[in-house]
């Protein structure tokens, strides 16, 4: 959904400059990055990992029936992480072991960032969970994010866990 909030802001840059200033940084959770493929592969590991092949097919058609929909939106919206119109400071989790997202395309994306003169933060884990990163490691995830928004000098939100 941000991705196609960054496709219309990119359209128009001019006037949503307003917008883009406004953001002081940006946090992502287990950006899913890298091929379909690859996404509907982890698909299958995830939702029914005796029937893997058969879910991945599955997802596979139903991305090429509905490619409009589904393909085009996808990778409008990886372009546009590339291409980004917000500047501002981000800090990017994800881990190895993300069977959604492909690791070396999100360290590829950060490295372009970074290239480009994005200040950018990255945690990274061997090993946790896609999008469950916060439950599978509270401490770690907490103090990262209490220091990203530190070094923004955002004051902390109050979380009530």
């Amino acid at each position: 959904m941000f991705a196609q909030l960054l496709v219309h802001i990119y359209r128009d840059q001019q006037q949503y400059q307003a917008v883009t200033n406004r953001i002081k940084g940006q946090v992502y959770d287990s950006l899913v990055v890298g091929s379909l493929e690859h996404m509907a592969t982890g698909l299958g590991k995830m939702i029914f990992p005796r029937w893997e092949n058969l879910i991945k097919q599955a997802s596979m058609l139903y991305f090429s029936i509905f490619k409009r929909q589904t393909m085009d939106y996808y990778n409008a919206g990886i372009d546009i992480f590339y291409n980004t119109p917000v500047q501002a400071p981000a800090l990017v989790f994800f881990c190895e072991n993300d069977l959604l997202s492909d690791v070396p395309s999100v360290e590829k994306l950060v490295d372009f960032w970074q290239k480009r003169g994005m200040d950018i933060t990255v945690k990274k884990w061997k090993v946790s969970t896609h999008a469950g990163h916060l439950r599978r490691h509270p401490q770690e995830y907490l103090s990262t994010l209490e220091m990203f928004f530190h070094s923004l000098q955002i004051a902390p939100l109050k979380a009530k866990m």
